[in-house]
């Protein structure tokens, strides 16, 4: 089944370059449209997107390795600066966020499932996320999902002008896929599924 093949197609891919063949227009058009039509609780539209280029996607990286610096032991920090290092490699950076307004409105209006719009929200985020990350990759477009979220957060609105009230979910790093995905394991079925009723 073709949609099962596109869902093996998306996979973590580290080792990132710029090369894309695909136009920045053409990814910007995808982008908008995949999330567009990505489901939400009660319609909610809840998911935000900001989406880097170039120079600007090569900043997010610089300031997260700032940021991140007197927060990871120094021994470890070598490690954690040449994997930012290699995620600006890549030819940009999709930041997703969700705007939180939405949910507090939806909280308001349905006080019944107040508890679950946060967590609808989440998800909402979550299939946004995937949604693009497998369309990138029908395009050989590889990618993997960062989540450095809060540290950066602070600096992103005060870069990007994001409104105080999109909370940032999720860094998805994209580019030309330098070096392939990882062999990828499976738990047991046994272990993971039930069925009744068969």
């Amino acid at each position: 089944m073709q949609f099962v093949d596109e869902l093996k197609a998306r996979r973590s891919i580290y080792s990132l370059g710029s090369d894309v063949a695909v136009s920045e227009e053409e990814l910007v058009s995808l982008i908008k449209e995949v999330v567009r039509e990505s489901p939400t609780s009660f319609n909610s539209q809840t998911s935000r997107v900001v989406i880097l280029f170039n120079d600007e996607h090569k900043k997010l990286w610089s300031f997260t390795e700032e940021l991140l610096k007197p927060l990871t032991p120094e021994a470890a920090f070598p490690n954690t600066q040449a994997k930012l290092q290699g995620f600006a490699s890549g030819k940009g950076t999709i930041l997703f966020f969700e705007d939180q307004d939405v949910v507090k409105n939806l909280q308001e209006q349905f006080a019944l499932y107040a508890d679950n719009f946060p967590i609808w929200s989440d998800q909402a985020s979550g299939i946004a996320q995937v949604n693009v990350w497998t369309a990138l990759a029908q395009l050989n477009i590889g990618a993997n999902l960062q989540h450095y979220n809060p540290v950066i957060d602070e600096r992103v609105a005060q870069e990007w002008g994001t409104p105080s009230n999109w909370k940032l979910r999720g860094q998805l790093v994209f580019g030309s896929p330098e070096a392939p995905a990882g062999d990828k394991e499976y738990m047991n079925d046994e272990d993971r599924f039930k069925v009744f009723g068969k």
